[in-house]
This record gives C-alpha cells, sequence and structure tokens, in this order.
C-alpha cells in the first residue's frame, strides 16, 4: 500500500555514471515474539509482513538497478524475504521475485507528465513494502488488507508547483501481475494529491475492477517541524455471486511521528479493521474480523545505512479469532517486533 509519488527511495545510492545507473540495495533482518503467530484462529491470514515468529527471519531484501533519463525511465528491482512470499504467493517463477519491473516516457516536454507501463508501486495509501521509509515497524491492518503493488499502465502529471498530482491506471487486477483466470475485463484506478502548502498532503485514491470499488483517503499534516500526524480511511464494496446487494468493510488509522533528533524517532497507531462480512478476512466466527488496536515504535539510526527499530503492538478482537499461547482462542494478540534494516 504506496501512494508516495517516487518509487522506491534509499538514503544512499551508488551511481553508475557511465550509464546513468543508479543501484539501490536493502534488507531488513527481523525477529517477532508474539502470542499466537500472524494467523487467525482458523488460519486466515491478515498479516503479509513480519508473519514469521519466534525465530529471526528476513522479511524483505532486493537489489535495485534504476534508469532516469530527460525523457525515459525505468526500473527493476529483484527481491525475496517472507514479504514476498506472503504477497507473491499467487504469482509463478520469476514473477515471484518482481519487486518492480517498469518503463516511462514523458508526455510533454514542457510539464512534468509521464506514461509508466510494468510492475509499479501501488497507488493506494501512505506505506509501502520499505520499512524503513514507514513511520512504524510493521504495517498497519489497512496497509496489509489492500495493494502494495500493482501491474499495468498508469498516466501521471505533476504541476509545476508541484501541488497537483492527478494519475490514472489501468491494472491487471487487485494487486496482481499476471491477470487472474477468469477475470474478462481489466481494472481501473486514480490518484489524486493536493498540497496546498508545506504542511498539508491530501490523497484520494480508488481501485475499480472484479465486482469491488475501493477508496483510501488520507491527509498528513505537519504540526511542528519534529511532529507529523497522519489519518486515513478504507473503505470496500465488494458484489458478491447470488447477491443483489453487495457487502462492505472499513479501515481507519492515525499515525503520529515525533522526529527527536537525527538518530531517534518515534511513533505510535491507532487503528480498527472492520469486516463482519469476511470479504477479505474469513474467520468463520459471527462478526468474522473486527478488530481494533495500537503499537508504539521507536527507531535508532546505528549508522546511516543501518537502522534499529522496535515495536510492541496489541490487537483486540471481538471474536475469539486468535489464539494464546496455550493455542487456545482469544480475543487479545500482543506482539514485541524488533528489526536490524540495512540500505544503499
Amino acid at each position: 500500500m504506496d501512494s508516495s509519488i517516487q518509487s522506491i527511495s534509499n538514503d544512499t545510492t551508488l551511481q553508475d555514471s557511465k550509464r546513468g545507473i543508479t543501484w539501490n540495495g536493502y534488507a531488513e533482518l527481523y525477529y517477532n515474539q508474539n502470542s499466537s503467530g500472524p494467523l487467525a484462529g482458523n488460519g486466515a491470514r491478515f498479516a503479509y509482513n513480519h508473519d514469521i515468529s519466534k525465530k529471526a527471519a528476513v522479511n524483505l531484501v532486493f537489489i535495485k538497478a534504476s534508469l532516469a533519463k530527460e525523457k525515459f525511465r525505468a526500473n527493476l528491482a529483484l527481491a525475496a524475504g517472507s514479504y514476498m512470499q506472503a504477497n507473491y504467493a499467487g504469482e509463478r517463477g520469476i514473477y515471484q521475485q518482481i519487486l518492480e519491473a517498469n518503463l516511462g516516457w514523458k508526455l510533454n516536454a514542457r510539464n512534468n507528465w509521464w506514461l509508466d507501463v510494468g510492475v509499479f508501486n501501488s497507488h493506494i495509501g501512505f506505506e509501502s513494502a520499505i520499512g524503513k521509509d514507514c513511520w512504524t515497524l510493521t504495517r498497519s491492518l489497512a496497509a496489509d488488507n489492500s495493494p502494495y503493488f500493482e501491474t499495468g499502465i498508469k498516466t501521471t502529471f505533476i504541476s509545476a508547483n508541484n501541488q497537483w498530482l492527478i494519475s490514472g491506471l489501468v491494472l491487471t487486477g487487485w494487486q496482481t501481475i499476471q491477470i487472474p483466470s477468469g477475470t474478462n475485463h481489466p481494472s481501473f484506478g486514480h490518484q489524486i494529491q493536493f498540497r496546498p502548502n508545506s504542511k498539508w498532503l491530501l490523497n484520494s485514491s480508488s481501485f475499480i475492477g472484479q465486482g469491488r470499488f475501493f477508496h483510501n483517503f488520507y491527509a498528513q499534516y505537519q504540526l511542528k517541524e519534529q511532529l507529523s500526524l497522519i489519518g486515513g480511511l478504507d473503505i470496500g464494496v465488494q458484489k458478491v455471486a447470488g447477491l443483489t446487494f453487495s457487502k462492505t468493510w472499513y479501515t481507519p488509522v492515525i499515525m503520529v511521528q515525533y522526529i527527536h533528533n537525527e538518530k531517534l524517532k518515534l511513533a505510535i497507531r491507532a487503528e480498527a479493521f472492520s469486516d463482519r462480512n469476511g470479504i477479505l478476512i474469513f474467520t468463520g466466527t459471527p462478526n468474522h474480523f473486527m478488530v481494533s488496536g495500537g503499537s508504539v515504535n521507536v527507531d535508532y539510526r546505528i549508522a546511516k545505512p543501518l537502522l534499529w527499530r522496535v515495536e510492541l503492538k496489541q490487537l483486540r478482537s471481538r471474536d475469539a479469532v486468535f489464539t494464546d499461547v496455550n493455542r487456545m482462542p482469544s480475543t487479545i494478540l500482543f506482539s514485541a517486533i524488533t528489526a536490524l534494516v540495512f540500505s544503499f
């Protein structure tokens, strides 16, 4: 779930000056200690990042090459890790390792107007697969249950004063590279970002296709130089075969980040997920997946390419969809997770 204007970014890069190619690398090692693991009681998945518990694991490791010219750009990133295994489970062969693969052409020499084709970051939300670019170590429930990547064609226009970004997309589907079997029509999407001043960012993004309408809205506000807030709301509507009415789900999330200095950052998150019809997360319980929770996150930059992160998180469900340390049904899931991130 990532609607950032730029593609995958990193703190430092290696540049091949002869070819104009920029190289990026990223690796995130983590350890997640929780009461029941990332699955609901009946095995329904709701976590697609850091989903291995009680042993050290790699969430994401990738190498990326980027080419940026005046009228042409290209990106290729190949990746591995538990994030790839969880989010690319429906892909086959080499597609399971493609984090990003796209080409772009500038449509107008005078304006910042581009056409991009391929696999690229999702236009939905303010979180991405790249942990160090997110305020918290783990992703929100909203991010984990909406697309992180997408495949298709998009056209993007950015105004000369950088206040407006307007994008239209034609996609293969909901977080997929290959066209899903039985799909006869493409999916569509839009994104509009507005920056009225240096303090505010407003975003509206949508996905329409496969009987689904989904909208993401978020606002980011720079309260002070060191203090920022983000509030978002996802709403989804799904047409179900055999029914004359549609079913819905929604996901609010609020985050606050405090930057103490260039080495130390803190963040808190409050969130909820209401999927009482089991559209995205089917648990078989009366209320399916109705969950709320919060987390506290601390980041410490050991060196420019090395970041240490720690997060404590608790989720509470209306039904007993989690399991406790004795593998008994529970309404509470508590986790403590730490990660070491290296990037260049």
